[in-house]
């Protein structure tokens, strides 16, 4: 009864070897990426999990309230702007492994609370930081799996993917797979006829209220990032997707970052991270429209004082123990979903 494992986790931590072995294998990934990073200089940190403003991201946040302050708080959605305000104070290498909290849909990828690894490396930018998280993953691989294929199996043990890390991985374009996705003549269209291709040609379901960027990224989802397996660098996307990330110096449209593809899901996005104080309040203010309360101005006073150019990235704990060990779903890596 998998309610029921699930219910009772102790019972199938008694009763399920492979239950156990899957959360064996987890606790080594959390011991190994502490000791992979601080064996390169990172320190490890701790910010806040209630915060004033919820940034960093682009999700629903939980609300809690404080009384003794009379004041209205929320779960964090991400550490960015306090891992940010440590570059700041000269922290030139941090990282921090700990929970992240959206009050949004719940399904075999998504939990509404989640581990993540998010780190910041002074001077680096989102190549440095892409050849890092390729180091991190094989190491996990051939430390805690031994092998850097991994296999996938179904309810009855046969094999249904083998998901091969062997190095160096795929790098391309975010436009680049659209085109090869959508046709290449995607971008020369009007933004109507993107939608009737997407719905009437690629058979796609496209809501009315989305913008056309987002029409684009969800034929990139649906054809792209669901499609695909091994690892997949996507870099260079568009700048309205990614509102903390440095725009490219060659085409300001589009901002130097990358989003790995593992496994049909997103693993991790890294960035080249935005240190231009007045372009970053733009930003933002784009993101909020109307909403201007969720602008950190405390996090807008530290770029102020000047941050570092840097590269930083995420790195979902739960999908990458999915990866690691074959689990089909995100609620058999958290011991109590």
């Amino acid at each position: 009864d998998v309610e029921a494992r699930y219910r009772q986790r102790y019972l199938d931590l008694l009763t399920n070897e492979q239950s156990r072995n899957i959360f064996e294998k987890r606790i080594a990934i959390m011991r190994e990426t502490r000791r992979f990073l601080e064996g390169r200089g990172f320190a490890e940190v701790e910010t806040p999990m209630l915060q004033s403003v919820a940034g960093g991201a682009a999700a629903e946040p939980f609300r809690t309230h404080h009384k003794a302050l009379g004041l209205d708080l929320f779960l964090r959605i991400a550490p960015e702007l306090y891992l940010k305000r440590l570059l700041v104070g000269a922290f030139n290498n941090v990282f921090e492994l700990n929970r992240n909290f959206r009050n949004e849909g719940i399904s075999r990828k998504h939990n509404p609370e989640f581990t993540m690894l998010e780190a910041y490396w002074a001077y680096a930018d989102f190549e440095k930081i892409a050849d890092l998280v390729e180091d991190l993953i094989c190491h996990l691989a051939q430390t805690v799996c031994g092998s850097l294929q991994i296999e996938h199996r179904d309810g009855d043990g046969k094999v249904i993917r083998v998901i091969d890390l062997k190095r160096p991985w795929r790098r391309a374009r975010y436009l680049d797979l659209v085109r090869e996705a959508a046709g290449k003549e995607w971008f020369d269209l009007t933004s109507e006829q993107r939608r009737e291709r997407a719905v009437r040609d690629l058979g796609l379901e496209i809501s009315p209220q989305l913008a056309d960027f987002e029409v684009t990224q969800h034929v990139f989802e649906k054809l792209v990032e669901e499609k695909t397996f091994d690892p997949l660098f996507v870099t260079h996307c568009p700048k309205e997707l990614v509102p903390l990330a440095k725009q490219n110096r060659e085409d300001d449209s589009l901002v130097d970052v990358y989003e790995l593809i593992i496994n049909g899901v997103e693993i991790s996005p890294g960035y080249s991270e935005l240190n231009d104080p007045m372009t970053q309040r733009r930003r933002l203010l784009e993101q909020a429209g109307e909403e201007t309360q969720k602008i950190d101005e405390e996090f807008l006073l530290a770029l102020e004082h000047g941050m570092p150019p840097a590269g930083g990235f995420g790195l979902g704990m739960d999908r990458l123990s999915m990866l690691l060990t074959g689990a089909e779903s995100i609620r058999d890596v958290i011991l109590f979903p």
